[in-house]
């Protein structure tokens, strides 16, 4: 049934709430040698949240009203006893691609709790989750099949990954391709709207200054696997268009606590006659990382998604990482003078030099109002070129300024 609104009796937060339970089954992908058998992978998904097609802020109407929301899922991986079940929550955005109705793209990241883990003595076979809590992340593709008033009827294919973010190793993780069926259940007929024109934005641009500090932690290899700290802090200068993306360049400066432990601490390869023996002339120096980074962020008012491509200028310490961890699962803290040692190739240099993160923003002041000053929290996982670095916890402050018209 369709229902027709005039201009000022219209409320979109009425029309725009929906309900989607799913169901996926797929196929768990091997992470290692020696990866437990598995058979199909199942989960059951209920998300919840709003239409924004309707929403008349300015961030709706620029990302053709998405949809967002809050997801819980429950995964069956395919073996109970080695790999067990996830409980996944995550916030979900989904938008429109092939400027078509019918094709979208929903994705979300979050937190996933395991009921089985890696065990030295217990549970040998699963090396690729060694914490409760692990990051996840999911991309579908939907494709709507059937209308049936109320019930928009789809069906999908994705990607989903589970990893712990170099929190604890072994940290193989798991990855997973998926068919779906989902049904998106609105709790009010579809409304059809003859004039919208409080959705007519002019184009804006402004600058804005970011100064962000962070608090991550990560592990150093298998016989230096407690969690340690590490520091940074950034700044970033750069433009928002259209109050809704943002994009900038920024400098950035870490310090990590188990470069630092290691040299400190004489560990094997600082000891005299090995290779990074000159290090002990500036610890603090060789435990440091310096870069500069390439930041795109989408706006939603209170929340950001970013997304960020760095490079590093150094990250002298990485060298130790990689000798230790490349070769061997197993390497010993004491390090046997004949022991094979991973090499510095050009695959090496590649992860040595790229950096990167993704990550997602709460803003205190929601950004429809334009703030000159606001202050944000934000959750991170950064990585080595696609390979987890470090997870990490941040507090930033933004100023923005000029604002204008774009022409």
């Amino acid at each position: 049934m369709l229902q027709l609104y005039a201009q000022n009796e219209f409320d979109w937060r009425k029309q725009s709430l929906v309900f989607s339970p799913e169901l996926q089954v797929g196929k768990t992908m091997k992470a290692y040698y020696g990866f437990p058998r598995t058979s199909l992978q199942k989960q059951i998904v209920f998300g919840i949240g709003r239409d924004h097609a309707y929403n008349p802020q300015e961030w709706a109407y620029r990302i053709n009203g998405p949809k967002t929301g809050f997801s819980l899922g429950l995964t069956d991986f395919g073996n109970k006893d080695a790999l067990g079940l996830a409980l996944t929550a995550m916030p979900i955005i989904e938008f429109q691609v092939f400027k078509s109705e019918k094709f979208t793209v929903l994705s979300g990241l979050g937190m996933s709790y395991f009921t089985e883990k890696y065990h030295p003595e217990k549970n040998l076979q699963n090396k690729a989750i060694t914490t409760d809590l692990c990051w996840a992340f999911k991309m579908i593709l939907n494709y709507k099949f059937y209308d049936s008033g109320n019930i928009d009827w789809r069906a999908g294919l994705g990607y989903s990954h589970h990893s712990n973010g170099h929190t604890k190793l072994m940290n193989n993780g798991f990855n997973s391709f998926l068919l779906s069926t989902s049904a998106d259940i609105r709790t009010s007929s579809k409304v059809v709207e003859v004039e919208k024109p409080y959705f007519r934005y002019e184009k804006t641009t402004y600058e804005y200054f970011n100064f962000r500090f962070g608090l991550g932690q990560n592990v150093l290899a298998t016989t230096f696997n407690k969690r340690k700290d590490v520091y940074s802090v950034s700044g970033e200068y750069g433009h928002v268009y259209n109050n809704t993306f943002k994009i900038g360049m920024g400098i950035y400066y870490r310090f990590y606590e188990h470069y630092y432990n290691y040299i400190q601490n004489n560990e094997s390869l600082t000891q005299p006659g090995w290779e990074f023996e000159p290090y002990h002339n500036n610890p603090w120096h060789y435990a440091t990382s310096l870069g500069l980074s390439i930041n795109g962020e989408v706006l939603l008012n209170h929340v950001g998604i970013e997304v960020q491509v760095g490079y590093n200028l150094y990250k002298l310490s990485y060298k130790i990482e990689w000798r230790i961890n490349n070769r061997w699962e197993n390497t010993p803290q004491e390090i046997p003078e004949k022991w094979k040692l991973g090499e510095l190739d050009s695959y090496f240099k590649w992860k040595y030099r790229i950096s990167s993160k993704l990550g997602i923003k709460y803003y205190l002041i929601g950004l429809e109002n334009k703030p000159q000053n606001n202050f944000y929290i934000g959750a991170n996982l950064n990585a080595n070129l696609g390979q987890a670095d470090f997870t990490e916890l941040s507090l930033g402050y933004v100023h923005s300024f000029n604002f204008k018209k774009s022409e």
